[in-house]
């Protein structure tokens, strides 16, 4: 859930204070990680060796609250000592994180950099939870160590700290990877780390496990196309960070780091060693570790895409690039054919599963919040089109039942990050049991898009702010296109497939119909902006509607929002009806429409506030009074009407945040990505 960063440059002249901008605008990046508090560790200026040490002690920073509370410390603590921000270095590294507090509360002795102990010999950033640390925090604790934080991070520069010194006992040496590599025999759980020591200066070392990682490579010299790490010291700049968005503005050129690789930058040079996990008597243990080459790849991403635009908030601007996101979601998938050739679907992520799949006895939904509740829009077409059914399932239930998966299902993990702890630990929950693995994410390189048989990039593009957007229509049409793939192209089912096909063509232009109810969103904000609750009922596929428009409201706007099944009101939840609670009905005309007009009826006869969400031209059928609120929205195809029906609830929970003064992109207690259980 955390955020870590890094940059080093090697004979590249660069002042203090723009190596201190550039870990401030990779935090900046990485904010919507976490945003409790946040750290960063610099070289000191001091001319001389301390303590016989190499370098002298590197400089910590850390402050509880967002970026700019410790970019505002950090240059009130230089302005009191003698630093010289205009100092010019050819070789400098430096670590930066932002935190979501996990363990310990969100303080300043809680922020990392985590350090080996007051003389900051070893720093150490992390992202992920350590499963075993007590038992080395108790280890160190009989060998005099003494603990400042309530972290589980805090054990890795102090065990770091004790490997260097009974290394080093006897005058033997010991190299900075050796170090990092005995405390990884050490570790359980899920981590990305970067050390910085000043025993090894201008050296920085990352490792990941579960955790994302990548590297970012930008060199001086003509790249020679080769896509290698150049062997020679050139000059370079190097990055390291929790996602590739905090690297497009420096460079292109990335390696994404697998588990259980480690990452030294040493002298301008980068070098990979891999493990192998072996089972043992004792549970895992890592391998002697091999050198190995890897290749760089090229992002496909511009600045533009991570900034905000003309756009005040990145969660607005998200809601209305959904055009845009569904149109390259799309691209290259969809065909209509000529005369000769029917409408149809290809998706490359699957060809080679695809028999297999269709021979499946069972489909497995399995995701977490958003995700989920995008599955749980997509599972009634792929129902229909396939004839199998589909269990849904939300991934830490599926793990805490240890539920049934066979080698006869075909289990669909959705997650926008691709990084879902919950969702990830189902995965290989599900492939231990042999299951058939498709991944819907939208993160290229992510570990459900590695881990999983095959899938479907979402190619929503990037999305900053915490709560989901344009990922959640995004996976509901990818979902619908995995359904066409599925299914088949039966004589039965042709005209449904053509008539979905045609729909997803026209998608785009109906949602930029229904981005025109902005203002009217904005007025009903204000209409409900001092209520404390509201209820949404939704039924068939706008159930899935109703639990991610209260989802919507419910994380940004901090407001009591329950999304409920129609078909369940009568069974406990009408007794909350009164005239003064907001309920919000969506009845948009598909199959169960009258079903819903009766809904209506029902609680427009117990004075429901009603404000109901109709199709265009049906508003006479759904509104029973006038004090009823109608959204009119335009109508598509049954299975595609979550996309455009989701659009003003999004509109909505922005409005009333903005209106009720909350931070739009970084909602309280949340974080963007996951990574923890």
């Amino acid at each position: 859930m955390c955020g870590i960063f890094a940059y080093l440059n090697y004979n590249v002249q660069r002042e203090r204070g723009y190596i201190l901008q550039v870990l401030f605008n990779g935090l900046r990046r990485l904010e919507y990680r976490g945003y409790d508090s946040s750290g960063i560790a610099i070289d000191d200026s001091l001319p001389s060796p301390i303590n016989g040490c190499s370098a002298p002690p590197p400089l910590v920073f850390r402050q509880t609250g967002n970026i700019e509370s410790l970019v505002k410390s950090v240059y009130q603590e230089i302005e009191a000592t003698d630093l010289n921000l205009k100092e010019s270095l050819d070789v400098h590294a430096g670590i930066a994180h932002t935190r979501w507090a996990t363990h310990g509360e969100p303080a300043r002795r809680n922020s990392h950099p985590q350090r080996s102990g007051p003389d900051n010999e070893f720093l150490v950033v992390h992202n992920g939870i350590l499963t075993n640390y007590q038992v080395w925090k108790q280890m160190l604790l009989r060998h005099g160590f003494t603990f400042e934080s309530d972290t589980d991070t805090e054990v890795i520069p102090k065990l770091a700290k004790y490997i260097f010194d009974q290394s080093n006992q006897g005058g033997q040496t010991v190299t900075f990877s050796e170090v990092v590599i005995e405390i990884l025999r050490h570790l359980e759980g899920a981590y990305a780390l970067i050390f910085k020591s000043k025993h090894y200066p201008n050296e920085l070392i990352a490792c990941k496990r579960g955790s994302p990682l990548v590297l970012g490579v930008k060199e001086s010299a003509e790249d020679d196309g080769s896509g290698f790490f150049s062997s020679n010291k050139s000059p370079k700049e190097l990055f390291f960070s929790s996602d590739a968005n905090a690297l497009v503005e420096h460079t292109k050129r990335v390696l994404v780091i697998e588990d259980d690789e480690l990452v030294h930058i040493k002298d301008g040079c980068v070098s990979i060693l891999k493990f192998n996990r072996n089972r043992g008597n004792n549970g895992e243990v890592l391998s002697r570790p091999a050198s190995v080459q890897r290749a760089l790849s090229i992002l496909e991403m511009e600045v533009e895409q991570i900034n905000k635009g003309s756009f005040e908030h990145y969660m607005q601007k998200e809601i209305h690039e959904q055009p845009e996101s569904l149109t390259t979601t799309m691209r290259g998938r969809l065909i209509r054919g000529g005369s000769s050739k029917g409408k149809n679907v290809l998706l490359g992520g699957l060809k080679d599963h695809l028999m297999s799949i269709r021979r499946s006895r069972r489909f497995l939904f399995i995701g977490c919040g958003t995700s989920y509740n995008a599955a749980l829009a997509a599972r009634p077409i792929l129902e229909e089109l396939s004839g199998i059914p589909v269990t849904m399932e939300i991934a830490s239930d599926l793990l805490d039942r240890r539920g049934p998966v066979y080698r006869e299902d075909t289990a669909v993990f959705v997650s926008q990050s691709g990084e879902t702890a919950d969702t990830l630990n189902a995965l290989e929950y599900a492939l231990e049991n042999g299951a058939l693995c498709v991944g819907i994410t939208n993160a290229v390189g992510s570990a459900i898009a590695r881990k999983t048989h095959c899938g479907v990039h979402i190619n929503a593009g990037c999305e900053i702010g915490v709560a989901s957007t344009k990922a959640y229509t995004s996976q509901i049409v990818a979902m619908a296109m995995l359904a066409l793939a599925i299914g088949g192209d039966t004589i039965s089912n042709q005209a449904r497939r053509d008539a979905i096909i045609d729909g997803l063509f026209d998608l785009p232009n109906k949602v930029r119909e229904v981005l025109k109810l902005d203002q009217e969103m904005k007025d009903l904000a204000e209409q409900l902006v001092a209520e404390q609750s509201l209820l949404m009922f939704g039924r068939g596929y706008n159930y899935a509607t109703a639990l991610e428009g209260a989802l919507k409201v419910k994380e940004v706007a901090l407001m009591h929002t329950e999304g409920m099944l129609a078909g369940e009101m009568k069974h406990g939840p009408l007794a909350l009806v009164d005239e003064n609670l907001p309920i919000v009905v969506i009845a948009t005309r598909d199959s169960c429409f009258s079903k819903q007009q009766s809904v209506i009826q029902q609680l427009h006869a117990r004075k429901g506030r009603l404000i109901v969400m109709c199709s265009r031209g049906d508003a006479a059928s759904v509104c029973p009074g006038e004090a009823t609120r109608l959204i009119e929205v335009p109508q598509v195809e049954d299975c595609l009407q979550p996309v455009i029906n989701i659009v003003p609830l999004q509109l909505l929970a922005y409005h009333l945040t903005v209106l009720r003064g909350y931070n739009v992109d970084q909602p309280r207690n949340l974080a963007k990505s996951v990574t923890t259980e």
